[in-house]
């Protein structure tokens, strides 16, 4: 059953619980990108789901259009009408399609930034069935790392960036991946879920076309493992909430 949550900003989003809601991840890469989007650029999202990452990008960045890309049509039905919503629509855009077609749907070189949340995982671990639109969102079902990267090389301009988050144990096959499609990782971020904990995301920037120079970002911890906040947000996980203008994912559960 669908659900309308309201962000601090006013901004509203439709989400269907059965479906897939968004997660720290979604607003962990809506902040890491925004730092690096200029004024005036063109940004798509790859894999929008909700359409979370464009509604967060479009308040905190002066890009003039923002794009979803999403397969899956009931997704990419509720993303448009939280567009709608918002009165959004001259600015933000959702079409449904593939990633795997993307030179069928956009223009070669149509956009400065693209991001991506991606499904994470290639084993059975968690997996339902492939028409289950959890597990499309969360295992690669419908389209793998590489044809995500395929799809950021088609579209970024020269010069582009792309922003990605994924899991850390498949760091060689990321970088293995944006190499072949000559996109150079410029900045990194490893998100560990508690300071003696083992990284369970990274965060990464790539460049069509740079130099070879990887800027390592100091760690993110996501929560306090000890003292009175034990278990809570850190200060800067909150902060990036915050400069948000978000609920916190605590208020979606």
């Amino acid at each position: 059953m669908e659900q309308i949550d309201t962000l601090l900003n006013g901004r509203k989003i439709i989400q269907d619980p059965q479906r897939f809601q968004f997660g720290i991840d979604a607003v962990l890469l809506a902040n890491f990108a925004a730092k690096e989007t200029r004024n005036n650029d063109k940004v798509i999202d790859l894999g929008t789901g909700t359409g979370i990452i464009p509604l967060l990008m479009e308040t905190s960045t002066l890009a003039s259009s923002f794009t979803g890309l999403e397969i899956q049509e009931e997704s990419a039905q509720m993303a448009a009408r939280s567009v709608e919503l918002n009165k959004l629509s001259t600015k933000v855009q959702i079409v449904q399609g593939d990633i795997k077609a993307v030179s069928s749907i956009f223009p070669k070189h149509s956009f400065n930034v693209v991001t991506s949340n991606p499904p994470y995982m290639i084993n059975e671990h968690g997996r339902q069935n492939d028409g289950d639109a959890k597990s499309i969102a969360r295992h690669e079902v419908l389209c793998t790392l590489e044809d995500v990267v395929d799809a950021a090389d088609y579209l970024l301009s020269p010069h582009g960036k792309f922003f990605m988050i994924h899991r850390p144990f498949r760091l060689p096959e990321i970088f293995s991946a944006l190499q072949k499609y000559n996109l150079e990782v410029k900045r990194m971020r490893l998100v560990y879920p508690f300071v003696d904990k083992e990284a369970n995301m990274v965060l990464i920037e790539a460049r069509k076309n740079a130099r070879p120079e990887l800027k390592v970002e100091s760690p993110l911890i996501v929560r306090f493992n000890e003292g009175p906040k034990k278990g809570s947000y850190t200060d800067e996980i909150q902060e990036i909430y915050n400069s948000s203008k978000i609920f916190s994912k605590e208020s979606l559960e």
